[in-house]
């Protein structure tokens, strides 16, 4: 049993000793490698054989992150991994005179790299992918994973902000070498987003490839690029409960305006209020909008809304100039008795207090003329001359509590010898003067009661315009999202 323990710790530190011994001997092959393929090579030419023949480049981008997207100096700012891979004719070896070694990694600045850059940088800096190692095998492949961090410009069309939805091109190409020099092809049709990290804000909805060939007003030589259409939709649910439904419930405000009594003084103060709340909310949208003709929706709702509102407060204005309407105004015309006191009044439920749907406006005037007419009989006692003399005021008989310096009552200090009316005429004359008063200030009322029944009217006609105005302004508007 300890003969076989001895055995197998033998074998197993032989086992390692092996493992380093050829470790050992692979770091050795590689070195001698490096030597031998760097003692004669130089990085700054193009590695063919035939300077003819054109060198194969192949691309193949994946999106990592999207840092940033700013809509306001129209630029995209990415995190991406850039892997080029081309053969170089100056790197290759027999890999069994290096003790089997197939790949060997090396810096990239040792050898000769395509000179790949975006054509559509918006970048300060023009540095190119960071210098990371290569992979080179023994076939002359090299193959360079490099990440970059890159801002590129992109054209923001934010007609339909925050429904919208927007394209990035990246386009990659070589800055010196033709078609004829560097073909560069695509590794895959699109773009990777395996490993891509989801956006807050915006959604990528894929990143399809093509590869173009253009050529230049200077040169005969095509020059080929291939470029990546990053194809981005905007997550609306932060504008939407930031934006669009503080602006929604402050334009229900502006109806609500008309159903504010006039007499409390606050219905100009409170079309004024809504109007600044939109403006401010108007210009946090602009100061994150690029400034362009075309107008966002979001923007349009705000126009639309504000409009509505100057509107409403114009109304509102002169609708309380026809509640304050004086002694000194006309009368309410016939027309707009029939149409807005006697039926819109109704439609709209108006009412008075003390009026209801079984007593309108209309019946009570007559019944109150009708009153104040049988009281005008009532104070002239010459239209009752000819019947029987009226009864002597029932306080007569009464004791007095005081003694009063006037005539007992007007119809018993008027009785003649013969039982008929003999009043003062002047007396009389001062009982008429104060009973026309009595009729004119009651006229009067009626007649300022009258235009604030007509402005009450007209309140409640345009809230309800107002209000369904805001609610298919709301749907139209937002109804062209896409």
């Amino acid at each position: 049993m300890e003969r076989t323990l001895l055995w197998m710790e033998t074998l197993f530190f032989s086992a390692l000793l092996l493992v380093g011994v050829a470790h050992c001997s692979q770091g050795r092959f590689a070195h001698k490698l490096l030597n031998d393929l760097m003692e004669n090579y130089s990085s700054a030419l193009r590695p063919v054989d035939d300077t003819d023949k054109s060198l194969n480049v192949t691309l193949q981008v994946t999106l990592s992150q999207i840092k940033d997207m700013d809509e306001r100096n129209q630029v995209l700012i990415a995190y991406l991994w850039i892997r080029q891979t081309w053969h170089d004719a100056h790197l290759k070896w027999s890999k069994e005179e290096y003790d089997g070694l197939e790949v060997i990694r090396i810096p990239s600045s040792l050898v000769w790299r395509p000179d790949l850059v975006l054509y559509n940088k918006a970048d300060d800096d023009f540095s190119g992918p960071v210098d990371t190692n290569v992979v080179l095998r023994y076939n002359g492949e090299i193959t360079w994973d490099a990440p970059a961090i890159t801002k590129s410009s992109c054209v923001v069309d934010v007609s339909y902000f925050p429904f919208d939805s927007q394209q990035c091109n990246l386009t990659f190409g070589s800055w010196t070498y033709n078609g004829n020099q560097v073909d560069i092809t695509m590794g895959m049709d699109s773009g990777d987003l395996s490993d891509f990290v989801e956006n807050v804000e915006w959604e990528c909805h894929g990143m399809p490839a093509t590869k173009n060939v253009i050529m230049y007003g200077c040169c005969s030589d095509p020059y080929p690029d291939i470029t990546y259409t990053l194809l981005l939709q905007r997550r609306s649910s932060f504008y939407i409960f930031n934006l669009l439904l503080p602006c929604f419930l402050i334009s229900f405000l502006a109806p609500l305006g008309f159903y504010l009594p006039a007499d409390s003084g606050e219905k100009v103060s409170l079309g004024v209020t809504v109007l600044l709340a939109l403006t401010v909310f108007q210009m946090m949208v602009a100061e994150s909008m690029p400034p362009s003709e075309s107008v966002p929706l979001i923007g349009k709702y705000y126009i639309a809304t504000m409009t509505m509102v100057t509107a409403s407060t114009a109304l509102t204005i002169f609708i309380m100039n026809i509640h304050f309407c004086g002694a000194e105004a006309k009368p309410v015309p016939n027309w707009a008795k029939v149409l807005i006191i006697d039926y819109m009044s109704k439609i709209f439920f108006v009412y008075e207090v003390g009026e209801s749907c079984a007593c309108p406006f209309g019946q009570m005037e007559e019944s109150e003329s009708f009153h104040s007419q049988k009281q005008k009989k009532q104070l002239h006692p010459k239209d009752k001359a000819k019947g029987a003399p009226p009864t002597c005021c029932p306080d007569d008989d009464k004791p007095a509590a005081f003694t009063l310096t006037f005539d007992p009552c007007v119809y018993c200090g008027c009785r003649g010898n013969s039982g008929t009316l003999g009043c003062d005429p002047k007396l009389v004359r001062n009982v008429e003067y104060i009973a026309s008063c009595f009729r004119e200030q009651k006229a009067t009322c009626l007649k300022v009661a009258e235009w604030k029944k007509v402005a009450k009217v007209m309140d409640r006609i345009f809230m309800w315009i107002f209000f369904i105005m805001v609610f298919l302004m709301s749907i139209l508007i937002i109804g062209k999202a896409p």
